[in-house]
């Protein structure tokens, strides 16, 4: 029964070991569209977006004050000039867009543009994370930071390849790839970047957590063995 049991112990040790082999061999290449981040970490200036509420005064003409929310197609509407684009725009480069517009209206304009209120700033995590799901941006936040709000990564998380999914200008999404292991050691600390709007955080599972699954799905629950198998392999004393 002892010889039966070693048999067994070995055949399965040996499928354990074929499967981290071709798991590390048959890894996917990285897509074309990857980039591996390196550069260092910089706070972005904000830039208006649609849903944002926007307060336009007026320093020397307070009957002009308006408060405008940018429509879904980045729009605003105010008085004297109409329509214009605001979303994509700073505040000041709005700003400087609203002097030149006021300045065929009015003699020397002086305007401020305050956003009061941000619309839709969200990005989403998911994978080998404790809390998947919606994090608020109410500020500057890194990637590192964003893990931290979704409490942590698993023990399985594969940390060297952390992904960021977020559109690019042609529209196309932009795959980042960073580091995680290397920013906590500090060798890579300028690359945990900052997180835009609706960037997606994808926390991917190790080689070895997929093992394991693999292990219970087609070795466990297809070869019927007691629990308490490897103590039984023991002879007694």
């Amino acid at each position: 029964m002892n010889k039966d049991c070693n048999a067994i112990f070995i055949f399965m040790a040996c499928l354990f070991l074929t499967a981290c082999t071709a798991s590390a061999r048959n890894a996917p290449p990285a897509a074309s569209t990857t980039k591996q981040v390196s550069s260092s970490a910089q706070t972005p200036e904000y830039k208006i977006r649609a849903g944002d509420q926007l307060d336009i005064k007026f320093f020397y003409n307070p009957d002009l004050n308006e408060q405008v929310l940018v429509r879904p197609d980045g729009r605003i509407s105010l008085q004297l000039v109409h329509e214009l684009t605001a979303a994509g725009l700073t505040p000041a480069q709005l700003n400087g867009v609203l002097m030149k517009k006021y300045a065929e209206e009015l003699d020397q304009p002086e305007i401020t543009v305050i956003v009061r209120s941000f619309g839709g700033q969200r990005v989403y995590i998911d994978g080998e994370v404790n809390k998947p799901g919606l994090i608020n941006l109410t500020g500057p936040m890194t990637v590192m930071q964003s893990l931290a709000e979704a409490g942590g990564v698993k023990e399985t998380a594969r940390t060297g390849d952390i992904v960021i999914i977020r559109r690019g200008p042609d529209a196309k999404p932009l795959t980042l790839v960073m580091n995680l292991e290397k920013v906590v050691d500090g060798s890579e600390v300028g690359s945990d970047l900052y997180l835009m709007p609706n960037d997606i955080v994808y926390v991917p599972k190790s080689r070895i957590a997929n093992v394991n699954v693999w292990v219970d799905q087609y070795i466990r629950k297809n070869i019927p063995l007691p629990i308490g198998l490897y103590y039984n392999m023991n002879p007694n004393p």
